[in-house]
């Protein structure tokens, strides 16, 4: 449904939407105390480079939190769930998580030796997975707790809530260590310990936030339909496939090393050998779990109809609501939408610093400045989805968001011009806000509230896992073809994403008239 001018205005204002910029701000702080601000930390305590980018791998959590998207569905926590609900009650166990997990990187110094460094991946680790959790939970709250036409306005103010969280962790955190005196060449554990004890307690706005908000009325309807064991035995499956899985990436990591190398030497190209391993050795670990699974099953310790209605009746129910080639149609928009992006952010800051601009120029401008235009953008992304429509804008966005790309063809012509950068950012964030907060709204459109948290887990997942694997490659192409080839690379993948916005547009339309 469509709504006039002054209806989508003061839906900024229901409780709701306001709700989701606190929720929002909790789901965003985590990710950057794994990624930039640990990575700095873990530099200026002198850990090597091959070393901080194994702690990557403590936000793969974010890419297969659809694993255990069905537990945090379906499971519920003892007392918690009796007393705040299914929803509330995950969010708050995941936030003690986070929480959790922050601090005990917090008291944990990573120059004191190889055990304390074990200690923090292990953190890391925690930390990771305790964050997705609160994002799937999140996510199904988003969707149940309002009807699909404050969607779009949930989303803008969810994401630019998210936006903030992570300006928090990444600059809100690095200035608070340099505030308490660790620099480069001059480590200070005290500082950063501090600086992340700090981040905890920023925490606590979420926490504050699930305390008070009610629980969504979908939730009441579904009554427990399994008896404890049976959740233990899901529980049990979980945790013996994912450690196979683990372990199955642990024990080929020296072997998947050599094989690069021999792979790298025949086709003269050591990235296309590192990604045909590494995508050997993901279909092994997913086959490693998969067996171990049947196993499990096979050996009487899990119920299988708890099984098939966690994960196989989500898909099929999915498939059974648009049919097999609408469902085709949109997955393929779904891990397609935001490629132009994220194949170009992948190179973005090496872009700016071989352009000539300064850290503090990018940190102000790119990140700062960014940021806010990447909330106006939400925020106009979730008024003009809620008065045009989510299909219109999300067209909208994809164009926007291609055509940017070609101003960044600009820049590189220009070489160091504040100016102009200025006004890249304000365009490029300005649409990558308003698509954005439009296909988060599509994707709420998409889920069956039978199954939240499953699908949206699938979707979110799938709509960053193509264009991530194309972005490794961007540092290449941008060797093999320059700049501004590349950025005009990045417009035209776009086209393909527009026409499947128009077709998905097209038949969704069509099959919600033959009702």
């Amino acid at each position: 449904m469509m709504h006039n001018w002054q209806e989508s205005v003061r839906s900024f204002f229901h409780p709701r939407v306001v709700t989701m910029i606190f929720f929002g701000f909790s789901a965003g702080l985590p990710i950057l105390l794994i990624f930039s601000s640990l990575s700095l930390w873990l530099r200026e305590a002198g850990v090597g480079r091959s070393t901080v980018t194994f702690f990557s791998w403590a936000a793969l959590g974010y890419s297969f939190k659809f694993v255990w998207a069905p537990l945090v569905d379906r499971m519920p926590i003892p007392f918690l769930t009796k007393v705040l609900g299914r929803r509330r009650s995950w969010i708050l166990a995941a936030q003690i998580g986070v929480i959790t997990a922050i601090l005990w990187m917090a008291f944990t110094d990573p120059a004191s030796g190889q055990h304390p460094l074990t200690t923090m991946a292990m953190a890391a680790v925690m930390l990771g997975f305790s964050s997705a959790t609160q994002d799937i939970v999140i996510d199904a709250y988003r969707i149940e707790s309002a009807h699909i036409d404050l969607q779009a306005m949930m989303a803008s103010t969810y994401v630019g809530g998210y936006r903030i969280g992570m300006l928090v962790a990444g600059a809100g955190t690095l200035f608070l260590a340099q505030l308490f005196g660790s620099g480069k060449g001059h480590y200070l554990f005290e500082a950063w310990r501090a600086a992340y004890c700090i981040m905890a307690a920023f925490m606590l706005v979420g926490v504050v936030t699930v305390i008070f908000v009610p629980e969504p009325v979908v939730n009441k309807i579904e009554e427990n339909k399994y008896l404890s064991k049976d959740y233990l035995g899901a529980l049990l499956l979980f945790v013996l496939a994912t450690g196979g899985f683990i372990l199955t990436f642990y024990f080929t990591a020296d072997l998947s090393l050599s094989l690069t190398k021999g792979l790298g030497s025949f086709f003269n190209n050591m990235h296309l050998a590192g990604f045909i391993i590494e995508l050997f050795r993901l279909a092994l670990g997913i086959g490693v779990a998969v067996v171990i699974g049947k196993l499990v099953m096979a050996a009487g310790w899990v119920n299988r109809k708890m099984v098939k209605d966690s994960y196989v009746a989500p898909v099929a129910d999915f498939f059974n609501r648009y049919g097999v080639g609408l469902a085709w149609l949109i997955l393929a928009l779904v891990g397609l939408y935001r490629i132009s992006d994220i194949v170009l952010g992948v190179i973005s800051n090496v872009f700016y610093q071989d352009m000539g601009f300064s850290k503090m120029e990018i940190a102000s401008v790119v990140k700062t400045f960014g940021l806010f235009m990447t909330i106006a953008g939400g925020f106009c992304g979730g008024l003009l989805s809620m008065r045009y429509g989510v299909i219109k804008i999300l067209f909208v966005g994809a164009l926007l968001s291609s055509l940017t790309n070609l101003l960044f063809m600009v820049l590189a012509g220009m070489g160091h011009n504040l100016t102009m950068l200025y006004l890249v950012i304000s365009a490029d964030n300005l649409a990558g806000g308003l698509a954005s907060a439009a296909f988060v709204a599509f994707l709420a459109s998409l889920t069956n509230v039978r199954f939240t948290a499953i699908q949206y887990a699938i979707f979110s997942s799938l709509m960053t896992l193509i264009p991530k694997v194309f972005g490794g490659y961007s540092g290449t192409l941008v060797d093999s073809m320059g700049y501004s080839t590349f950025f005009l690379f990045t417009a035209l993948i776009g086209i393909p994403v527009l026409i499947l916005v128009w077709l998905s547009g097209k038949y969704l339309g069509m099959k919600e008239n033959s009702l």
